[in-house]
């Protein structure tokens, strides 16, 4: 039941966002993704609010969610009359003990396994970095230009790419 795929991980991984340096997910995108409302979600956090410190979650701004409108550059988000909530990995974690249907506990677990994912993926990017440098202060300047291209290529690999199309892979 625990290895058990509700949706694809590329669904969360376009529901994580960077906000104040945190990668974070928001209110709705996890209610949508438990199967219950955004207010039940909020109404079931503010129920047990201790649980919820501010670097586990935190409202956003009216000039974040502005910016994020224009990151994510859809009209899904007309009609919305509060500020979302951000939950970081910590957050999300918690929603576990909050959040109890079976789809929720099943997609919680997709969600942390995808951030833990994603913060593996950083490490070896920063490893491999490293070990470029390190090669590149052992090499004669002949190969500085090979380490350059090396280092931009990691730089670019690095960057979020937006997906293009549509999945059919539930």
């Amino acid at each position: 039941m625990t290895n058990e795929i509700i949706f694809p991980q590329s669904i969360i991984v376009s529901k994580i966002f960077l906000i104040r340096g945190r990668k974070v997910m928001l209110d709705r995108d996890l209610a949508e993704l438990y199967g219950v409302s955004t207010k039940v979600l909020n109404q079931s956090v503010k129920r047990s609010i201790e649980r919820f410190p501010s670097d586990f979650m935190f409202l956003l701004s009216q000039s974040e969610l502005s910016d994020l409108r224009s990151q994510i550059v859809t009209s899904s988000w007309g009609g919305t009359r509060r500020l979302p909530y951000a939950f970081t990995e910590q957050g999300v974690a918690m929603l576990s003990g909050v959040i109890k249907s079976k789809q929720a506990v099943r997609v919680n677990i997709q969600i942390i396994r995808t951030f833990i994912r994603i913060r593996q993926m950083l490490n070896t990017n920063r490893k491999l970095k490293l070990k470029i440098e390190e090669m590149e202060r052992g090499y004669d300047k002949k190969f500085r230009i090979v380490f350059d291209t090396l280092k931009r290529m990691i730089v670019e690999k690095e960057k979020p790419r937006k997906l293009i199309g549509f999945s059919v892979d539930r």
